[in-house]
């Protein structure tokens, strides 16, 4: 009986009966989300309070009704507004994402263009975006082109690094045993490296995409006749604020839906993090 006892207990969380199991995630799914929309609550009670108990004027701090009523009011123009930011936001992506995970595989596999361009993406990120932003406006004009070249520059660095780590992450004795048994290096790369390296991508993918963000609104300031960051510049011109307001609402949205929508990808795609995920939840519970 002890033994058997034993096996009970060290037993996977994919072994439990599923009620049991299904209810610890629930436990665990809330205790991560109430916490901070306890919080997100007490600020926005807080601020709805500050500004009507000091009378502060709504183009200086609009109250978070006021802000509601012109996320209501004003939703075909944001919602327009938003399509055209988040069609340079993925495009923008798209391209970083294909020329960043090659760069990566080139730069693990030569030592020379390790040495060569290595050090050039690191010494890129030392070049404040705000800088360069107008140059790219000269050079590919007003239109979509300009804002998607912005945000493929903020998002490439991330996604290069993280799959440059994660290719030299695999497991080396399994590496040496698969060059022992005569295994090509593409071979090892494509059985070993790039599974190993896959958490790794989507780490870096998940930094990307809600930074691409940043970069198509900085490419919207400083030269564009569409999309939230023009909206934004427009209305903080008119002192609207309260629309100002009400697109920082619509950029942060996009952001956390464009992150947890790579996080679900993840999920579905890496099966063995799935269960290391339920692994801790299980033990948390």
């Amino acid at each position: 009986m002890s033994v058997l006892r034993a096996a009970a207990a060290a037993a996977s969380p994919l072994d439990q009966p599923a009620g049991p199991a299904s209810a610890r995630r629930l436990r665990a799914a809330v205790a991560r989300i109430l916490p901070p929309l306890a919080l997100f609550a007490v600020v926005l009670a807080g601020w709805e309070i500050a500004v009507r108990a000091f009378g502060i004027p709504f183009y200086i701090l609009p109250a978070p009704s006021r802000i509601a009523g012109v996320l209501v009011a004003d939703r075909a123009l944001l919602l327009g507004e938003a399509a055209v930011t988040l069609g340079e936001v993925m495009v923008g992506f798209a391209i970083a994402f294909i020329v960043g995970v090659m760069l990566a595989l080139a730069i693990f596999s030569s030592r020379t263009v390790e040495r060569a361009v290595y050090p050039l993406v690191i010494a890129s990120q030392t070049v404040p975006v705000f800088a360069i932003a107008p140059l790219l406006v000269v050079w590919f004009g007003y239109g979509m082109l300009s804002k998607v070249v912005m945000a493929a520059l903020i998002v490439f660095f991330p996604i290069v690094v993280n799959t440059v780590d994660g290719l030299r992450a695999a497991d080396p004795d399994i590496v040496n045993l698969l060059k022992v048994l005569g295994a090509r290096p593409a071979q090892i790369v494509r059985r070993v490296r790039v599974p190993a390296a896959l958490p790794f991508v989507f780490s870096g993918t998940r930094i990307a995409i809600a930074t691409s963000v940043i970069g198509a609104i900085i490419g919207e300031w400083v030269g564009s006749t569409r999309g939230l960051g023009y909206l934004m510049i427009h209305a903080n011109a008119q002192l609207h604020v309260d629309l100002v307001f009400a697109v920082i609402v619509y950029l942060s949205v996009m952001a956390t839906a464009l992150f947890w929508t790579v996080s679900l990808v993840e999920w579905t795609a890496l099966p063995w993090r799935r269960a290391g995920l339920a692994q801790e939840q299980w033990e948390e519970a």
